[in-house]
């Protein structure tokens, strides 16, 4: 369409032309004493018009012959700086494929041609950065190669060359204290690498990248505590899977409770967790031995070991053999105090379930200790035979081998002792 419009501009032109100069009379009369020229006035314009178009390729020529210093000198500042941007991109090439010697060749001489051309002042707009990025891609492969030396001293000129600019500064910044820190961690430095965290902002320092390297370092440094915040932090921000996360925060939650000494410090750890961390049978199970073990009250084991009692009776299969023997040793060490509460659910868990035998091991040992001998023998008879934990079974026996004796029954307790040996 534009095509056509202009070929039909040309006609127009063309047309106007002809119409102006096939019947154009005038004449333009030149007076030069004693001399007269007349001319076309046809002739007149055509020469004006050649001329000033010879005039103007005349001044073109000549303003291009006169730029041509000025445009070799660009073109040399141009291939400068293609080099010195090839060299960059050559460092970042070979640090990735792993050979560090090379990449921090390449650094140095993208940082000597960015100096050359400073130095004649044609350095370019962004040489700040190309100087802060070279001089970490030097600092990385210096780690890698254990120059800790030379790493620090490039360090801190990136750190310099990025507080140049104010408005890229933060990005080279943070950046710079994020590789630093991963860098501390490397180095088993766990208090180091939280000191380049902690000067980054609190926006920088909730980063995915920032937040799983604290995880580290407090981890390293035995925080269980911030560990396990940061942990429930990336799982909000789903760095990782959902199994993964729980699997996490329950190790860390585990390892917060195995560092209290006393039943205060337990108790802090534990009012520190969340419901849902409460709610994990590992942990409650794993609080409520360490309570125990530390002399805590038995009324708080029990209080602690509920939901997971509660899960157990309303599906067994709920928990693992491993789990639900933990459960049935720590009950049975706290007994000796229970309420009327706990033994009203003791025996309706056995009675919901007549055919499981650790409950009526359970409960036969909480007879037991109420000193209802009948109920427990009986009770302990049918679960002994039938255990597949070998502690649980040595105990039942044993404690059937007592009622024996307490009853003078000499043969029954005999073979119960056997029995107990047996199964130990």
């Amino acid at each position: 369409m534009r095509a056509a419009l202009w070929l039909l501009a040309l006609f127009g032109i063309a047309v106007s032309v002809a119409l102006f100069a096939g019947n154009n009379q005038g004449t333009v009369t030149l007076f030069w004493p004693p001399y007269r020229i007349d001319l076309s006035l046809n002739m007149v314009l055509l020469v004006l018009v050649l001329g000033f178009v010879t005039l103007h390729a005349a001044l073109r020529a000549l303003a291009a012959l006169l730029a041509l210093p000025r445009q070799a000198h660009r073109w040399r500042l141009q291939q400068r700086e293609r080099s010195m941007h090839a060299a960059l991109l050559d460092a970042f090439a070979q640090m990735l494929a792993g050979r560090f010697l090379r990449a921090r060749k390449a650094a140095l001489a993208a940082l000597d041609q960015e100096q050359a051309l400073r130095q004649e002042s044609d350095a370019p707009p962004h040489a700040h950065q190309i100087r802060a990025l070279a001089h970490m891609v030097a600092a990385e492969t210096s780690h890698a190669l254990q120059d800790r030396a030379l790493r620090d001293r490039y360090f801190e000129l990136a750190l310099n060359h990025a507080k140049e600019k104010r408005h890229v500064a933060q990005e080279l910044h943070e950046g710079a204290h994020m590789r630093a820190a991963r860098w501390s961690l490397d180095d088993r430095d766990a208090e180091g690498s939280l000191e380049r965290l902690a000067q980054l902002p609190q926006g920088a320092a909730r980063r995915t990248l920032a937040l799983r390297i604290r995880l580290k370092a407090s981890r390293l440094a035995g925080r269980p505590r911030d560990a396990l915040d940061t942990a429930r932090l990336l799982g909000k921000h789903r760095a990782f899977s959902a199994d993964a996360a729980r699997s996490l925060v329950r190790g860390l939650a585990i390892e917060l409770i195995g560092q209290a000494h006393d039943p205060a410090q337990l108790q802090t750890a534990w009012l520190s967790l969340e419901a849902n961390d409460r709610a994990m049978p590992e942990v409650a199970l794993h609080a409520a031995q360490r309570l125990a073990l530390l002399g805590g009250d038995c009324a708080q084991v029990r209080q602690w070991l509920q939901p997971v009692w509660q899960q157990f009776v309303d599906l067994p299969s709920a928990l693992t053999d491993a789990h639900a023997q933990r459960l049935l040793t720590t009950l049975e060490g706290c007994l000796d105090d229970t309420d009327a509460a706990w033994l009203a659910r003791i025996e309706a868990a056995q009675q919901a379930n007549p055919r499981d035998a650790r409950l009526q091991y359970l409960a036969g040992m909480a007879c037991a200790r109420r000193q209802l001998w009948g109920k427990a023998q009986q009770l302990l008879a049918q679960a002994a035979p039938q255990l597949q934990d070998a502690r649980l079974r040595r105990n039942a026996w044993c404690k059937l081998a007592e009622l024996a004796e307490q009853r003078n029954d000499a043969t029954a307790a005999a073979q119960a002792w056997k029995k107990a040996a047996q199964a130990a």
